[in-house]
């Protein structure tokens, strides 16, 4: 089955969403939840899989749904056609603060290997699946699981990162070392592995973890500056829930309100 080709724009700074124009008869393929607004003459289904063409029949199906229930996302994904006469608009908005990556996985080799929960949408024949890891530390250690989204086609996709996002081209033997949660996505090309940082004190005591990402080249890679996970340990930490002040933390009363809250 052939990709859909859909034209988009971006809108938006720091709470991103993507606006998709669709001819009559295309499609866009969306995960669960991301739905922003849609024109009139757009339908939109709920199917089994992603609807691609690596997912035909009962048993691709049954497969691809297995797969994406691996990676912790929905069994289904919608789907929103143009059934309409002229050209319509569906839009997809960011689940949190950060910014959409829009990618053609036909300029990059055909396949993008991406964190969890982070697609966001794509072109209809886009095939969403898992890719194991080539090395169990990476794994076990990643911060993100042994699992990762393999994007498969030559049409457009969209992944969501938390914060500002920085595309690199490693290349060959070129590496760099990361937060295992700042990861976003990476072409297959690239060798992906999890270092222990080498110093226990520095762990222990510089709030980094014990183990970095290594990311050596040749292929791109995206990057994230706030994982989700540590935004929202922040705002536990800082929640009463969590042992953390009101809203006076930022006042040089903060500490002296206090001693007068009651319980």
């Amino acid at each position: 089955m052939a990709m859909d080709v859909i034209d988009y724009k971006l809108f938006g700074d720091d709470m991103q969403f993507v606006e998709i124009e669709l001819d009559p008869g295309e499609a866009a393929v969306g995960e669960a939840g991301t739905l922003f607004y849609m024109e009139d003459g757009v339908q939109m289904d709920t199917i089994f899989g992603d609807g691609s063409a690596a997912q035909q029949g009962f048993m691709g199906k049954l497969m691809g749904a297995g797969k994406r229930l691996l990676t912790g996302e929905s069994l289904f994904t919608t789907v929103f056609v143009n059934q309409g006469a002229g050209k319509k608009k569906v839009a997809f908005g960011a689940p949190y603060p950060g910014k959409i990556i829009p990618v053609n996985l036909g300029e990059i080799g055909g396949t993008l290997m991406a964190q969890k929960d982070s697609f966001l949408c794509a072109a209809k024949g886009v095939s969403l699946g898992l890719g194991f890891q080539k090395r169990l530390g990476a794994g076990f250690f990643g911060g993100e699981g042994f699992i990762l989204q393999k994007l498969e086609g030559d049409g457009m996709a969209f992944v969501h990162a938390g914060g500002a996002i920085i595309e690199k081209t490693l290349k060959p033997g070129e590496s760099l070392r990361v937060d295992t949660g700042c990861v976003v996505a990476f072409q297959p090309s690239v060798d992906f592995d999890i270092q222990y940082v080498g110093n226990v004190k520095s762990a222990l005591f510089s709030g980094e973890g014990l183990f970095f990402a290594t990311l050596r080249g040749p292929g791109k890679i995206w990057l994230q500056s706030l994982p989700l996970s540590r935004l929202a340990n922040r705002i536990v930490g800082a929640s009463q829930a969590g042992g953390g002040s009101n809203g006076e933390q930022g006042s040089v009363l903060g500490g002296l309100g206090n001693l007068f809250e009651r319980e």
